[in-house]
Formats: C-alpha cells, sequence, structure tokens
C-alpha cells in the first residue's frame, strides 16, 4: 500500500507499459465484437506532472518528455494520445485514460485500484460514464471474480507496484487461473526488470504450469545487472494478437534511442507456442 504511481507517471517504463497497451487496444479493436478491457492496478487514471510526487523523482523527463520530443513516425498513435489529454505537457494519461481514449461505443471498462485514495479518485474521474466501472478491489482477486465476461473477448492488464518478494508468483497464478476460467482472453503484464534471475524464475513458472502462446517482450536502457535499478521491463503477453510481435518490436525500437544509456536493447522471446502444451 505504500506505492503511489504519481511517483512513476510519464516515467521510462510507465511510456513502454503505454505504447504496448495502446498498441493491443487498437489491433483488439479492429474486429466489430465488443471488447472488455480489466485493469488491475489502475492507480488513479491521470497524472499531474508539475506534481510534489512527479517532481520529486522526475522520472517524467526521462521518459514521456524524451518521446515527444524525439517524435518518432512508429509512435505517432501514443504520443498523439498523450497529446491531446496533456494540457501543455502537464498530465500524463494513465492506461485508464488510454483505454477509454482507444475503446468504442459498445465496450467496456473495469477498473480495480487497492489504494482507497486512488480508488476514490478514480470514481470520481468516471462517474458519468456507465461503460466503466470502479472497483476498490485486489486486482488479482478480480481476475477471477470478473471472468469470463459477457463480450466473450478481453484484454485483462497485470501491472502491480512490485513491492512484495512474491509477486512474479501471484502474477503467474493469476494468468493461470485466468486462462481457466476464461481461455481465450489476452494477459498483458507488465514487470521491472533490474536483474535477470527473478525474471528466469518467472518465465520457468508460466511453462511449469503449462501455460501456452506466451510472448516475452523486453526493453533495457542499460546493462540489467544491478538489482536496486530499474534497468529495464518487460512485457508478457498470453494469447497476444495474430502478428503483434512485429507491431511490438516495431514500437520499442522506436521509443529505444530516446531511453537509451549504456547498453539499450530490445529482445523480443517466444516462450510458448500456441499448441505447446
Amino acid at each position: 500500500m505504500n506505492y503511489r504511481h504519481a511517483f512513476h507517471a510519464g516515467g521510462r517504463a510507465d511510456c513502454i507499459k503505454h505504447v504496448v497497451f495502446v498498441g493491443l487496444c487498437r489491433a483488439l479493436t479492429r474486429k466489430r465484437k465488443p471488447l472488455f478491457v480489466l485493469d488491475t492496478h489502475a492507480g488513479r487514471g491521470a497524472y499531474d506532472l508539475e506534481s510534489e510526487a512527479a517532481r520529486r523523482t522526475s522520472e517524467a523527463e526521462t521518459g514521456i518528455a524524451r518521446l515527444l520530443s524525439e517524435n518518432a513516425i512508429e509512435l505517432a498513435d501514443y504520443l498523439g494520445l498523450v497529446r491531446a489529454f496533456s494540457c501543455g505537457g502537464r498530465w500524463y494519461p494513465g492506461s485508464p485514460e488510454l483505454a477509454r481514449a482507444v475503446l468504442r461505443e459498445g465496450d467496456r471498462l473495469a477498473l480495480c485500484e487497492l489504494h482507497p485514495e486512488d480508488a476514490a479518485a478514480l470514481r470520481q474521474r468516471y462517474r458519468h460514464e456507465s461503460c466503466i466501472q470502479v472497483h476498490c478491489r485486489d486486482g488479482y482477486e478480480a481476475v477471477h471474480a470478473l471472468l469470463p465476461p459477457p463480450e466473450r473477448r478481453a484484454l485483462i492488464l497485470i501491472d502491480p507496484p512490485f513491492e512484495q518478494p512474491d509477486e512474479f508468483e501471484k502474477i503467474a497464478a493469476t494468468v493461470d487461473r485466468g486462462r481457466q476460467r476464461f481461455p481465450t482472453g489476452v494477459f498483458c503484464v507488465w514487470y521491472p526488470l533490474k536483474h535477470r534471475a527473478p525474471v528466469r524464475l518467472f518465465h520457468a513458472d508460466l511453462l511449469a504450469r503449462r501455460i501456452p502462446d506466451i510472448l516475452d517482450i523486453q526493453i533495457t536502457w542499460r546493462e540489467p545487472v544491478d538489482p536496486a535499478r530499474l534497468n529495464g521491463c518487460g512485457i508478457l503477453l498470453h494469447n497476444g494478437p495474430f502478428g503483434f510481435s512485429s507491431s511490438a518490436e516495431t514500437l520499442l525500437r522506436a521509443a529505444a534511442p530516446a531511453f537509451s544509456e549504456t547498453d539499450s536493447s530490445v529482445t523480443i522471446t517466444r516462450l510458448a507456442d500456441e499448441l505447446a502444451f
């Protein structure tokens, strides 16, 4: 409960998560059928980059500020959404606002947030939006409770604070339970990359659970050898849209130059095929 996303809004890892998330939403809304989006750790929905919290870390200066200045054409969709929301650069849209901008009439968005102040802020922000439901509840538990959705198509974004030592284990168990309840759901997991050992164990856990169709996307801005620093981040996809591997690589390679420090890299790994088990 100590984590507040306001300290990290618009940072490099936040931008990578949102670049991929917007790409996924666009890919999934190309079909006419309604889509349900579940955001398990939604935060406040939007963030003031001039707030005390944002200024204390200044993460947006090495994140969204750099991307906006680089203005890569491959990131035009995401950057356009940020500019439309930003009010001259002061505000940054979280995943709830990005989803709200992309989703269509007939789609539905469920936002889960355990922190009571942030959940209250979400309720206030979306009080007039009938297609957006806010839940002050544990996001992991919500995956089990809210699936399968009546829309029969879903994108589940899992973006936990990684405050607990067993966070990777919780994610693996949640994806496993979620896909058993709703086998066709698209699961998108963000995770920090400080050093590689915890991520290897995470991947091994997923494979031991015999979860098929897993794509792992990683970007680093320095060699991930210091467990005390955020050296990059990863996005893990289960049941990703057809061809999204190529799209994700294009997006991340466009973002990488703005974030590079000493050893930037983008890696796309197919951990498990669709019919692996």
